[in-house]
C-alpha cells in the first residue's frame, strides 16, 4: 500500500500549527507541515516531535512560484500525488497598520488569492482519488459578498462565473483601489474580505470542474471558516483557542472514503453555510 499524505500551507504556526498537530494524531499517513522560512518550519516540526508527533517538513512558499512548482514535483515523485491538500497559508493587516489601501489590496490578494490560485493551479492534478481539497477562508468572504453592489453579487453567486472572470474581477478591485475608484465600483472597503470572498469562489469553480473533468475519482473540495482565532493574524480578543479552528479544516480533509460531500461548499463549524 502507498503511503498516504497531506500537505498544509502555512503550517508552523497558529492554525496552520493546529491543523497539524490535530492531522498526526488522527491521519494514517504522512503529514507534512510546509512553511516558506525553513527554520521556522523546522523549529515547529520539533516542537511538535516533543509532543511525541512525527509532522515531516518541507519548504513552500505560496508566493514563490518556483517553491510551489518544486513542491509539487517533490510531492509526485515520492508519494505519486497528494491525498488531502489543505491551503491555510494567508496574510491580513492589522486594522491600526498605516500602509495605503491600495498597497494592502495588493498584497492581501496577491498572497490570499493570487497565490492560493497558483497553489490549486499545480497541485490539483496531484490530487489522487479519493483526495480532499481544503481551502481556509473566512465568515469575512460572506460578509464581503453581502456588501458589493448587487451586480458583484449575482457574479459571483452564480453558477456559471469562470475562473477567468473571478480572476478578472480580483484583478479589478485592487487596479480600482490604486485610483480610489472601488467604492464606485461596488466593492466594500475590505481588502482581507474580497481577498477571501475571491478564494470561496474560486473553491465553488473548482470544485464544479472536479466533478466534470474527474466525476468519477470522489475527490471533494470545499472553501471554510475556521472562525475568529488567537493568533499572530488575529489578535488576543479572539474567542477561538487554534485548537478550536482547526476542527472545520480537519473535520474536510479527513471526510470519509466514499463520502459525496460537502463538495463545492462554503463550511462554518461543520456545516454548509449559505453563499
Amino acid at each position: 500500500m502507498s503511503v498516504k499524505v497531506i500537505v498544509v500551507t502555512g503550517g508552523n504556526k497558529g492554525i496552520g500549527l493546529a491543523i497539524v498537530r490535530v492531522l498526526c494524531k488522527q491521519f494514517q499517513g504522512d503529514v507534512y507541515l510546509t512553511a516558506r522560512d525553513v527554520g521556522r518550519g523546522q523549529a515547529a516540526v520539533e516542537s511538535l516531535a516533543s509532543e511525541g508527533l512525527k509532522p515531516l517538513f518541507h519548504q513552500l512558499d505560496i508566493n514563490d512560484l518556483n517553491s510551489i512548482t518544486a513542491a509539487a514535483a517533490f510531492f509526485k515523485e515520492k508519494y505519486g500525488g497528494v491525498d488531502v491538500l489543505i491551503n491555510n497559508a494567508g496574510i491580513a493587516f492589522k486594522v491600526a497598520d498605516t500602509a495605503p489601501f491600495d498597497v494592502q489590496a495588493e498584497v492581501t490578494l496577491k498572497t490570499n488569492f493570487f497565490a492560493t490560485r497558483d497553489m490549486l493551479t499545480h497541485f490539483l492534478p496531484l490530487i489522487k482519488a479519493g483526495g480532499r481539497v481544503v481551502n481556509v477562508s473566512s465568515f469575512v468572504s460572506s460578509r464581503t459578498l453581502n456588501q458589493c453592489s448587487p451586480e458583484l453579487q449575482q457574479r459571483f453567486r452564480s453558477e456559471d462565473i469562470t475562473e477567468d472572470e473571478v480572476v478578472g474581477l480580483m484583478q479589478k478591485f485592487v487596479d480600482l483601489t490604486k485610483k480610489g475608484e472601488h467604492k464606485e465600483g461596488g466593492w466594500p472597503e475590505t481588502a482581507y474580505g474580497v481577498s477571501k470572498l475571491g478564494l470561496t469562489t474560486l473553491s465553488m469553480i473548482l470544485a464544479r470542474r472536479l466533478s466534470k473533468e474527474r466525476p468519477n475519482d470522489g475527490i471533494l473540495l470545499n472553501a471554510c471558516c475556521p472562525g475568529w482565532v488567537r493568533t499572530d493574524m488575529a489578535g488576543p480578543k479572539a474567542p477561538k483557542s487554534p485548537e478550536e479552528g482547526a476542527v472545520t479544516p480537519v473535520y474536510l480533509a479527513l471526510l470519509p472514503p466514499g463520502a459525496t460531500g460537502p463538495h463545492g461548499k462554503f463550511v462554518s463549524d461543520k456545516e454548509v453555510q449559505p453563499w
